[in-house]
């Protein structure tokens, strides 16, 4: 039998979520039987149990977008993947179980000795960091990024991987408290998310290019990220923290020729090659094990505190992800 989080009904994940137990499945042909370790609360997660994600959920169903596991037990024909070895579902759905069950290639095995927490923390927001800053245009060593929402999960992946690859960043947060903690994880330079922080940092950019902005805000702050692109840059939105729709003023189109794109990380998943994946996965599980990449963690709670961890992952004053041990 295994333990699992699942929710009836959509609604407030405090509400609705509760543990169930269920009964493991027989393991044929290429089926692996992974034992959960950890497994981050995102907004995606929440969402997905208010029934306001991308991708309807279906009523009984089990959340938990991304986690860390090991293998304990193989179906016959499996060829990729064995007892012991410590892997991330790519299902996307059905983490918040102690055991997830699925064909071996649902699974991406990491590095042994690679730590479980921040392995679990993996899959969404350092993938969706990497993929802005290696997908959309092409940028040398030296190159200026801009982006909002820099000490957001994906904003921080950013500033540690744009470091990593000789990249620098400019970054928009909304708090003056924030800003040593950015320069402090790697950040070139951090403003508050005003017309004064742009300005600020017009002066520090010195009309040097920057052909990228990630925005994750939308509204107002998007269009400070516009001020700072130059002539065709590139906006990608993949995220709407303000729920304001994007406004892109008319100087922007006409006179920039600015190209605006949105990023799902998961539409990418669903289309990406075991080739693709590996290209991705590779250097950041070598940035965790280096200690390079480093994801905050604001509490570990265990499955039966649920209630709890839901009410702490909404709460904007934590300091990190909230995780679930699955133990």
């Amino acid at each position: 039998m295994s333990f699992a989080l699942s929710f009836p009904v959509t609604g407030k994940p405090a509400e609705v979520l509760e543990l169930v137990e269920r009964p493991l499945s027989n393991l044929e042909g290429h089926a692996v039987r992974v034992r959960m370790r950890y497994a981050p609360v995102n907004p995606a997660d929440l969402n997905f149990i208010e029934g306001n994600y991308g991708r309807p959920s279906n009523p009984p169903d089990i959340p938990g977008h991304e986690g860390c596991g090991e293998v304990v037990a193989v179906g016959p024909l499996v060829t990729s993947l064995e007892k012991g070895d410590v892997v991330m579902p790519l299902l996307g759905a059905g983490c918040w179980s102690q055991y997830l069950t699925a064909a071996e290639h649902h699974f991406a095995k990491l590095p042994s000795s690679i730590d479980p927490v921040q392995a679990s923390m993996l899959r969404i927001n350092p993938v969706t960091a990497w993929h802005l800053l290696n997908k959309h245009v092409d940028l040398e060593p030296g190159d200026w990024v801009v982006q909002n929402a820099a000490n957001s999960g994906v904003g921080r992946a950013l500033i540690q991987i744009a470091k990593k690859q000789g990249f620098r960043t400019i970054n928009f947060v909304r708090r003056a408290e924030l800003i040593p903690e950015m320069l402090e994880l790697g950040a070139d330079a951090v403003f508050l998310d005003t017309d004064q922080g742009v300005a600020e940092a017009k002066a520090i950019l010195a009309n040097a290019p920057v052909k990228l902005a990630a925005n994750a805000v939308g509204g107002d702050s998007a269009i400070h990220l516009m001020e700072l692109l130059s002539q065709e840059g590139m906006m990608v939105t993949y995220g709407a923290m303000s729920r304001r729709s994007l406004k892109v003023p008319n100087k922007h189109l006409i006179f920039k020729n600015l190209r605006l794109h949105g990023l799902w990380i998961t539409q990418w998943f669903e289309k990406a090659s075991s080739a693709e994946l590996y290209e991705v996965f590779e250097p950041l599980a070598k940035m965790i094990l280096h200690h390079e990449l480093v994801t905050a963690v604001d509490c570990i709670l265990p499955m039966k505190e649920h209630r709890q961890a839901m009410a702490r992952a909404q709460e904007a004053s934590r300091h990190g992800k909230v995780i679930l041990d699955l133990a």
